[in-house]
């Protein structure tokens, strides 16, 4: 137990903590809370004629186009809906480059004349809303006397109501466009390569002889990690308030070398804060399904089932505010940064994916025999030609500062885009290469030799956390995005990938002759020209890294190196080709890029000096005055002093002093450039800077008396809950 007074009041704030009043009523049947507070397809069935809900109906599952015609009478229901349960007030929701959720709220209030009021909500409301579009990141598409910006009505991500004890607000999914209609927000582009990818695919399908094809549609379900710490704890830590991550800390005397906590159990205060949250999830529909502790201690996951990825998108935006909101009243902070503690595992939010529809089911199921499974084997073809040629995009998607800090280390994989397919599917890729594949491995039976235990399916190949685009037996699981980040950017780049590959291949399969042949050929062609992506080894390992440069394949190990494949010949064509992005948006988001990036680490680098000179180098001074002072003592008394720990100290305050003079003429040499430079020289000279000063900090907190130390520990926030 510390004996530093601002370090001990947070420990016995955590041991006075109360559990908030309980969420659930002991009478509630769970399962009928799922969706209540959602205005879905069964509540619109219920409350719109049959012809408005037939035409909304067509919209949301087919992709017709809206009829504005029934704009009002969906409005005027679902503001009857909506204040039949307390809300007095509606907002559109969007989501722009922040990567965050924005919101504006108006009530359905409307005064007249003779002093009363009524409650009113058009559906020229419901359809469009209009923000201030220069106020948010846009890349100079809009400037500041530019700000006029629209949002529009996503009818395929229904409304939903957020409660709140004081009253509750009816949410509209919106994109967020601006007056000229460049998107300015994450959902645009997501609906757009929706489109793009649909169109392809369904002439593969096609030319498989269905006939009656729906829609297609990518799936998204995305595993979030996350770390809890005590709310005592990170008030106490300007760097978690403010950057998200600890910005200083030296390794506590155990971490997580012990992998006891990875899946222990569940503590009872966070089993709590789970319980509450995913009762929040369930009312507003969103699917959570799985929830355990991770890997490092104080960090935890959960994985909701797969939705459309447009919905996916917006219901993982709601799990983060929903956890943050809910951390609170539970006494917690809900980390989401990507490395928020040194030393330990840093948090990723793994984007499993596949792609179908209603009738055609799952095109990224192989069956028992993907060997005999054509279609299968042209969809997982497709995947591996997009992978190929457009990693360095799918690196792009997921590129930020902070996931820089957890890319390449143990517990994400590389920046080194590649695909692990397992050994059944690498087997009937090298049949095809050879001439055609005639067999499948076959999964077999495992005996635990225990009796009283049933033999278990052996699976026909094994998983690989190493590779970032890993098939795990019906879907492809890209494992190398961030915490923080929204999936719909990697979702962006991999339909508009994926519209390209399928594109191409039924291009190829349309000129063909025999169909056979024609998928044959055009299969062994993928594998010979896109082969090279394919690795099922350790992508964790050095030789990785030169056997990857050998095939081609980019690495590009910060954001920094991939904010460029913005500006690209190929990603400016495949783009505009269909129509995802125009130039002038891809250059927005590469200035968007840019500026997020310089000003992450500016703010890091503010803090770093902040906290070194005002909190840790005071403490070290009155640690090496106490020791001077007892020197001084013994030596007047006549008795030998040992001068060692005042002769270190001296020389880590000395580092140190040094260290932050080095960051404050760092930060000042950023003036001088500008653009892709300036973020290159945060990257290579103020990160190091920042980072010598803490070294020279977390060598003091080893040494410094623990009374005069005040940030609160990595022992503390990990292990006190």
């Amino acid at each position: 137990m510390t004996s530093n007074p601002t370090r001990l009041g947070a420990i016995r704030n955590i041991e006075a903590n109360e559990a908030p009043a309980a969420f659930f009523d002991v009478d509630e049947k769970t399962g009928a809370i799922y969706g209540e507070n959602v205005f879905s397809l069964a509540v619109m069935q219920k409350r719109l004629p049959k012809s408005v809900f037939k035409s909304v109906f067509a919209t949301i599952q087919n992709g017709q186009k809206l009829d504005p015609a029934v704009a009002d009478i969906v409005a005027s229901a679902m503001k009857d809906w909506a204040m039949e349960k307390g809300v007095t007030h509606y907002a559109h929701v969007f989501y722009p480059l922040t990567g965050l959720t924005a919101e504006k709220h108006d009530s359905f209030m409307e005064p007249v004349g003779d002093g009363t009021a009524v409650w009113e909500f058009s559906g020229k409301t419901l359809v469009q809303g209009e923000p201030d579009a220069s106020s948010f990141p846009n890349g100079g598409i809009r400037a500041t006397f530019e700000a006029r910006g629209y949002t529009g009505w996503d009818v395929q991500s229904p409304a939903y109501i957020l409660e709140n004890p004081n009253g509750n607000t009816l949410c509209i999914p919106t994109i967020f466009v601006s007056m000229t209609g460049e998107a300015l927000d994450h959902k645009t582009p997501l609906l757009r390569s929706q489109n793009a990818m649909s169109e392809q695919a369904k002439r593969v399908l096609a030319l498989f002889g269905h006939k009656d094809i729906d829609n297609v549609v990518s799936y998204c379900g995305p595993e979030q990690e996350y770390f809890l710490v005590d709310t005592a704890f990170v008030n106490s830590r300007p760097d978690l308030l403010n950057a998200g991550r600890t910005l200083f800390g030296a390794k506590p005397p155990k971490g997580q070398e012990f992998d006891d906590h990875y899946f222990g159990a569940i503590p009872e205060r966070v089993l709590g804060f789970m319980h509450d949250t995913e009762r929040a999830l369930f009312k507003l529909g969103v699917p959570a399904k799985t929830r355990h502790n991770e890997v490092a201690p104080g960090q935890f996951e959960i994985a909701p089932v797969f939705e459309r990825a447009n919905l996916a998108s917006d219901h993982q935006q709601l799990i983060m505010s929903t956890f943050k909101s809910i951390a609170k009243t539970h006494g917690f902070e809900c980390l989401f940064h990507e490395k928020p503690f040194a030393g330990v595992n840093g948090s990723g939010k793994h984007v499993n994916f596949s792609f179908g529809n209603g009738n055609q089911g799952n095109f990224l199921n192989p069956g028992d025999n993907p060997h005999d499974n054509a279609q299968f084997l042209v969809f997982c073809a497709a995947v591996i030609r997009a992978v190929h040629l457009y990693g360095g995009l799918l690196r792009l998607s997921i590129a930020s500062a902070g996931n820089d800090h957890r890319l390449g280390a143990n517990e994400a994989p590389p920046a080194i885009i590649s695909i692990f397919l397992g050994d059944q599917l690498q087997d009937v890729f090298e049949q095809i290469a050879k001439g055609g594949a005639t067999s499948s491995k076959q999964k077999g039976v495992l005996s635990v030799g225990v009796d009283t235990l049933p033999d278990l399916t052996k699976d026909a190949g094994d998983r690989n956390r190493t590779s970032p685009m890993a098939f795990t037996g019906n879907r492809f699981e890209f494992r190398a995005a961030g915490s923080n980040q929204t999936v719909a950017a990697p979702m962006v780049v991999i339909n508009t990938i994926m519209a390209e590959a399928l594109d191409y291949l039924a291009t190829e399969l349309e000129a063909g002759t025999e169909f056979n042949d024609a998928v044959q050929s055009v299969l062994a062609k993928v594998v010979e020209n896109h082969g090279a992506v394919v690795f099922n080894g350790n992508g964790y390992s050095e030789e990785w890294h030169a056997e990857a440069e050998q095939r081609g394949l980019k690495n590009l190990r910060t954001t920094v190196d991939a904010l460029p494949e913005y500006q690209t010949p190929e990603a400016k064509k495949l783009f505009s080709t269909y129509g995802v992005f125009s130039e002038a948006e891809l250059e927005s988001r590469f200035e968007v890029g840019v500026e997020q990036y310089v000003m992450t680490i500016n703010v890091e680098a503010n803090l770093t000096e902040e906290i070194a000179r005002t909190t840790i180098l005071p403490a070290a001074v009155r640690y090496q005055t106490e020791l001077a002072t007892n020197v001084a003592s013994l030596k007047a008394a006549g008795v030998d002093a040992d001068t060692t720990d005042l002769l270190a100290v001296t020389e880590l305050v000395t580092t140190l002093r040094t260290g932050i003079a080095a960051l404050v003429a760092a930060q000042a040499g950023a003036a001088d450039h500008h653009g892709l430079d300036e973020a290159a020289y945060h990257r290579d000279t103020v990160l190091p800077a920042m980072l010598a000063v803490r070294e020279a900090a977390d060598a003091l907190e080893a040494v410094v008396a623990d009374d005069l130390w005040s940030l609160p520990t990595y022992q503390e926030m990990l292990f006190i809950r």
